[in-house]
């Protein structure tokens, strides 16, 4: 467990192309995430509007991505050849829940978009 962490390296300790895919990657995952919670809004208000769309749109895309990457990030690789091993999960969960996190956001990124087509507008 100690070797495990002392292959992470923290902020500090990683190079400018690390430090800068990690702040893409960050706010990435941060649009995901509001993506996600606008949909869930649109479902709840029964209402269709262009940023709905491009929600799902983002949403679809981050999944495609997924299924590239058989359940990992694609740019795993390459962000490790950038000198960063660490999951974006990790930065704030620890493995085992990180390891989970994806297949829970997917259930309710699916459970979201059922929302939004079995609720048409009134």
């Amino acid at each position: 467990m100690a070797e495990q962490a002392a292959r992470r390296p923290g902020w500090s300790e990683l190079g400018t192309g690390a430090r800068l895919f990690r702040l893409a990657h960050g706010v990435w995952g941060i649009f995901n995430l509001a993506a996600l919670a606008y949909i869930w809004l649109c479902a709840a208000a029964r209402r269709r509007d262009r940023a709905a769309y491009a929600s799902a749109a983002l949403l679809g895309a981050e999944g495609a991505a997924l299924v590239v990457g058989r359940g990992d990030c694609p740019f795993g690789p390459f962000q490790s050849g950038l000198g960063d091993p660490v999951p974006m999960f990790e930065w704030v969960l620890p493995p085992r829940a990180a390891k989970a996190a994806i297949p829970f956001l997917t259930l309710v990124a699916l459970a979201a978009l059922a929302a939004l087509a079995l609720r048409p507008p009134r």
